[in-house]
């Protein structure tokens, strides 16, 4: 993670100095991707809703997949083992929302297609 820190030679001089900072300098620290951070709080601003919907869909295959896990732990170790069995899970996962919207029937029908 890089930081990139600066402060202003101005703050000596400024008549809201008080009111920004105790130091003689405000120092201030930006994540070097801080940018994309913002430009996200604003989209977010301009439309709220789009949190609720996103926990509405998202959180709930998560919090599903989660239950089912037991909790947070993997049963394997090392990423490549973790990746094989998060994605069996969400292969399972997928399965039993198909069948749960089209039906047994439709599902073999579609596979077999």
């Amino acid at each position: 993670m890089t930081l990139r820190r600066y402060w202003s030679s101005a703050c000596p001089q400024c008549p809201i100095r008080s009111a920004c900072t105790p130091s003689d300098y405000r120092r201030i620290a930006r994540w070097e991707h801080e940018e994309v951070i913002e430009r996200m709080q604003k989209r977010l601003d301009r439309m709220p809703q789009a949190g609720i919907l996103r926990r509405c869909t998202v959180e709930h295959t998560f919090g599903t997949l989660k239950a089912w896990m037991g909790a947070t732990h993997f049963l394997t170790k090392t990423l490549p083992k973790v990746r094989t069995e998060i994605s069996l899970h969400v292969l399972a996962y997928n399965l039993k929302r198909m069948i749960q919207m089209f039906g047994v029937p439709r599902l073999i029908a579609a596979i077999q297609n």
